[in-house]
């Protein structure tokens, strides 16, 4: 009899409140599914602190679901065709994650992946923030030693959180993403190992979007231009969103905490 196994995402391990951060999840699945590029579909918010189940899948999926064995999440094989602009230099990323911490506008939040709040290695404390004179958000990131396994490397968790949060900033910024939006689906491929004490680049930027649907890239890389990993994820906008007033022309990024997972 195969056994199915039981997980339970740590409380502070979260988004929105009590909602489980999309990335972290995302890349729990992929774990399972193995190497290659992965694609994970939401399909309900995941609770923190709460056992879960990932029931035996065929090869190459992986799914997540409640105790009562409603779909949360499902992972399987997926297409990348993408090409990530090119990166800032670090000292450009260094300043643009400076504009972040410093910037008035931007929430004081404990996201998991943008949240000044979160102590070191509980959370990225990854601050993306806009370049100047280029369409893309970009920040300068360390990771901290307590994201990292005895060897010093990021596990898959760790590697695709420091995918999400980026491409809401992107959306909120450059496609006037409403406020409330959550992550619906997001395609990576991890290229390299991602190590704590190291530092790295990462990037968003906006695709295309379509009413409430928002399509974004992200990028890990090194300063050095060697790319560790790629993603494209969906946003979705809450269906509420056209009845919901426009602040006037500012980073929307101030006003919101970081994408979460949850069925778009």
């Amino acid at each position: 009899m195969i056994q199915t196994e039981t997980v339970t995402i740590p409380g502070q391990v979260h988004g929105y409140p009590q909602v489980a951060f999309g990335g972290y999840v995302a890349g729990l699945l992929a774990r399972r599914v193995g190497t290659g590029t992965t694609r994970v579909d939401f399909r309900r918010a995941v609770p923190v602190g709460t056992t879960l189940l990932l029931p035996a899948a065929e090869p190459g999926h992986a799914v997540l679901t409640d105790r009562d064995g409603t779909l949360l999440v499902q992972a399987g094989p997926g297409v990348l065709d993408l090409s990530a602009p090119p990166a800032p230099s670090w000292s450009a990323a260094q300043r643009a994650t400076a504009a972040a911490i410093a910037s008035p506008k931007r929430q004081v939040t404990d996201c998991f992946g943008c949240g000044v709040e979160c102590a070191d290695g509980h959370g990225l404390r990854l601050f993306t923030w806009p370049v100047p004179d280029r369409p893309i958000v970009a920040g300068a990131w360390i990771p901290d030693s307590g994201l990292a396994d005895a060897q010093g490397e990021l596990p898959p968790e760790i590697i695709w959180s420091a995918l999400d949060c980026p491409g809401g900033f992107a959306a909120w910024v450059f496609q006037d993403m409403a406020l409330g939006a959550v992550t619906a689906a997001l395609t990576a491929r991890v290229r390299r190992p991602v190590f704590a004490g190291e530092r790295y680049l990462v990037h968003g930027w906006a695709i295309r979007s379509a009413g409430r649907k928002h399509t974004v890239g992200v990028a890990v890389s090194t300063p050095g231009g060697e790319l560790c990993a790629l993603a494209e994820a969906l946003w979705v906008a809450p269906r509420d969103a056209a009845a919901q007033p426009r602040p006037a022309r500012r980073h929307p990024v101030a006003e919101v905490s970081g994408p979460q997972v949850h069925a778009g």
